[in-house]
């Protein structure tokens, strides 16, 4: 679901609500915009001058091969905007605002190392522009990635067990008591949502939908949480999906040994830090990956803590980048509040269709400024060359 966009201005919880994250700010006017700056063998951007304010830079790239062109603080190397894979022959826009301080363009072609340009004081304008962000290379992101996957080691093993009582309850429980294992079993998964990518194939066959199988829910490739979970609110009996309960048994156990081989991409903690509830907004609280259960909301509630995972092992990389990281501990609280406003006091939580329109707005409105304040983490935790 990553999306590559040219031109990203780092750090900005204003221009992540006006952009939708901090990517994608690459048109418009300004009120200051001055000729090209040119890129090409050998220099990085020449003699330039500008005025403290809003500012477009158009940066044209005048070498043989792609560039990739930050707008620096020279004195730190933290980057204020970027334009990335910027094609030969080809001029693109890069928007900030210039704060009185030191700036300089540092590029990085294409095969080649960095090159930095001269360095240029602008002594008018705001005190405070477009926050400068120190760069993220996989060294730094090494011991987040560490503890992210000592949690979810923890938490497969959890899987792990909670399967193997759904398994049991199956063979020889009551309905009712087979529905709720499964929703204990089904929750562990949803709290590991940053590592779906990593799980490859296992996903599918642990929590995979229905959808594009030529059989639909009949289909004998639709196996796994859900699968039991169409079965047990479509008035099969317990005991016949014992067989499919063991498969995901096994399933489980096949990840559970291959986990500590598989590689994580640094670059997939920041991005989930927001794909999670993103996720949860299209498909659970729209009610489309209910397989008849009516337990979205507590499928939420799940992904908020697999987000909280992630939040945590990024807190060390983040709160001294991200402006706005106080916001998100901020929404995190409201969110939730919210949410567990919903619940019965049994402890159930009733079907997404069940809530007024009050409701439903305000929940959904509520994960969308979340979604808004976390959308900045992806672009400022997005692994940069340095060199």
């Amino acid at each position: 679901m990553a999306v590559s966009v040219p031109t990203r201005a780092v750090g900005s919880a204003l221009l992540a609500v006006m952009c939708a994250s901090l990517l994608g700010c690459t048109g418009g006017s300004s009120s200051g915009t001055a000729a090209a700056i040119v890129m090409n063998q050998g220099g990085c951007g020449g003699t330039w001058t500008a005025h403290g304010g809003p500012h477009t830079f158009q940066i044209k790239n005048g070498d043989i091969g792609t560039d990739e062109v930050d707008l620096i603080d020279p004195k730190t190397s933290a980057v204020y905007a970027e334009v990335e894979a910027l094609a030969p022959g080809t001029t693109r826009p890069m928007q900030l605002t210039l704060a009185r301080g030191s700036y300089a363009f540092r590029c990085y072609p294409e095969d080649a190392g960095g090159v930095t340009g001269p360095t240029v004081t602008i002594t008018d304008g705001p005190t405070q522009g477009t926050p400068a962000v120190l760069p993220v290379d996989n060294e730094v992101l090494l011991a987040s990635v560490k503890a992210y996957r000592t949690r979810i080691t923890a938490g497969l093993v959890q899987l792990a067990t909670d399967v193997n009582k759904l398994r049991q309850t199956l063979r020889g429980g009551t309905l009712a008591a087979s529905q709720a294992a499964w929703l204990t079993a089904h929750l562990d998964y949803e709290r590991l949502g940053a590592a779906y990518d990593t799980f490859g194939d296992f996903a599918d066959a642990i929590d995979g939908m229905p959808d594009g199988l030529p059989g639909g829910v009949h289909d004998p490739d639709f196996t796994g949480l859900r699968r039991i979970e169409y079965g047990l609110w479509h008035g099969e009996a317990p005991s016949s999906l014992a067989a499919v309960a063991d498969q995901l048994g096994t399933d489980v156990a096949g990840l559970q040994k291959a986990f500590p081989t598989q590689q994580v991409d640094p670059n997939d903690l920041p991005l989930r830090a927001h794909e999670i509830l993103e996720n949860a907004l299209q498909f659970e609280l729209t009610d489309e990956a209910d397989q008849g259960s009516h337990t979205s909301l507590a499928t939420v509630n799940a992904n908020l803590d697999g987000t909280q995972m992630v939040l945590d092992v990024l807190t060390p990389v983040m709160q001294t980048r991200y402006t706005g990281w106080s916001q998100v501990a901020d929404w995190m609280s409201r969110t939730r509040t919210e949410l567990a406003s919903l619940r019965h006091a049994d402890g159930t939580w009733p079907p997404v269709t069940d809530l007024d329109a009050s409701q439903r707005e305000k929940l959904n409105g509520d994960v969308g400024q979340l979604l808004e304040v976390l959308a900045p983490i992806a672009a400022i935790g997005d692994v940069r060359r340095t060199s």
